[in-house]
């Protein structure tokens, strides 16, 4: 990825954090953390994931939320100045819930074979 997408996204993701905590009344966005945003080289489309505390149903919500709200915060991206402001999609972030799954499993799978690491043996030696 080039310096200036790098810089685009960096922004955008400022930017659109701002305005979702300043500028949009929807009740249905409630706590909203703007994780990453990555905007296509060709600046039609930046896909902005977002991290949203809650059950299955307030997370379905609030992304219907977000997405009715896309075009008001693209407005407010006006001043930006750049060539074209790219539609906004929101996608939701689940990279910690998956972290947090694949810790699950790493813990189950260490307490199934007995913990079955070389703690404790001797540098070079296996147990």
């Amino acid at each position: 990825m080039g310096h200036r997408r790098d810089r685009l996204n960096a922004q955008f993701k400022r930017e659109i954090s701002e305005i979702l905590r300043r500028e949009v009344r929807d009740p249905r966005i409630g706590t909203v953390i703007v994780t990453d945003v990555d905007v296509t080289p060709d600046l039609w489309l930046a896909r902005v994931f977002v991290q949203i505390p809650g059950d299955e149903a307030v997370r379905a919500e609030a992304l219907a939320g977000l997405q009715a709200a896309a075009p008001f915060v693209r407005r407010h991206l006006k001043p930006l100045r750049i060539r074209r402001i790219p539609e906004l999609r929101f996608l939701e972030d689940r990279t910690l819930e998956q972290a947090h799954r694949i810790e699950e499993i790493l813990r189950e799978v260490g307490v199934e074979d007995g913990g079955g690491g070389d703690e404790g043996a001797p540098p070079g030696e296996v147990r």
